[in-house]
């Protein structure tokens, strides 16, 4: 199967309530052949018939529903991938009490009850989904949807799947420590230490992408400092991350609300990588995850 004719298929997956719905209309709209939770022994056979009738995208939505069944997921990505399939793997996911609270607001059962009992409690299925499809991380682009807006999860979902990463996709990701760390993160570099627009009125409701914002960011001399510190520290061990056979190494850029230095930060790393690559690293992604 040739790299022109190979058949793209998206595997999502992850935490029931962290928003695999939401995914797969998204790529649904974006012309992907869609199908929800499709048993895994029978993924080779809708595989091959959908490349058979010339189907060229396909996401499929696999979650803790499939049991037992789910042991055997990595070795049939491994096998797709072998037979020529581009084959990429989302997993989605959020933090227990994010979950907890998506299920109580829609008064839905939580798919684990039916193993662990009626009696069971949300955060106790939460709990044990959660150790169920730990398995499955590590061979994923993973996203957190904590503190997500149904956009922002779409518009980071086709970003994810728009590219091959034969190498490494570098995605810089900024956040307010007042929101929590994202649990997506490989590396947190805290920004804090900077003079922090949101004191300043007329700062206070811009970004970190605006350029009134940057230029006061550039006045505290250790702006920088800090940010040569950080690429430094990046181009120097990013390359130990190719030994892990990783696709995707998020760098998380944290300030206390999350709109202003960490996206001044993660906004200037991403431009002097996307300028002076290094060559483990194929693509580089912002997402911001404080402002809309």
């Amino acid at each position: 199967m040739s790299g022109q004719d190979a058949l793209k298929i998206i595997l999502v997956t992850g935490l029931s309530g962290s928003g695999k719905s939401i995914a797969i209309r998204a790529l649904e709209d974006a012309q992907f052949y869609c199908v929800d939770n499709l048993p895994t022994p029978f993924i080779p056979k809708v595989v091959n018939h959908l490349h058979l009738a010339g189907v060229s995208n396909m996401a499929i939505a696999v979650d803790s529903r499939s049991g037992r069944d789910l042991i055997d997921l990595p070795s049939l990505i491994t096998q797709l991938k072998e037979e020529g399939y581009d084959v990429r793997v989302l997993f989605l996911e959020a933090d227990d009490d994010t979950l907890s609270t998506r299920y109580s607001e829609t008064r839905r059962r939580h798919p684990f009850s039916v193993k662990l009992g009626e009696k069971a409690t949300v955060a106790e299925c939460v709990a044990a989904e959660r150790e169920t499809m730990q398995g499955l991380r590590g061979f994923a682009d993973v996203i957190d949807t904590t503190a997500l807006l149904p956009n922002t999860l779409r518009r980071w979902v086709l970003e994810a799947v728009e590219e091959r990463p034969s190498r490494l996709t570098l995605i810089f990701e900024t956040f307010g420590y007042k929101k929590g760390l994202p649990m997506d993160a490989d590396l947190v570099f805290d920004v804090r230490c900077l003079s922090n627009p949101h004191y300043v009125k007329e700062l206070r409701d811009k970004t970190g992408i605006d350029y009134v914002v940057q230029a006061f960011i550039r006045e505290d001399e250790r702006s920088n400092e800090l940010l040569s510190d950080i690429e430094k520290y990046l181009r120097k061990w990013l390359p130990s991350y190719l030994n892990e056979q990783r696709s995707y190494v998020t760098i998380a850029i944290g300030c206390t609300g999350g709109q202003h230095r960490s996206v001044y930060i993660a906004e200037m790393l991403a431009e002097r990588f996307s300028l002076f690559p290094i060559d483990e690293v194929e693509s580089v992604l912002v997402r911001h995850r404080n402002i809309h």
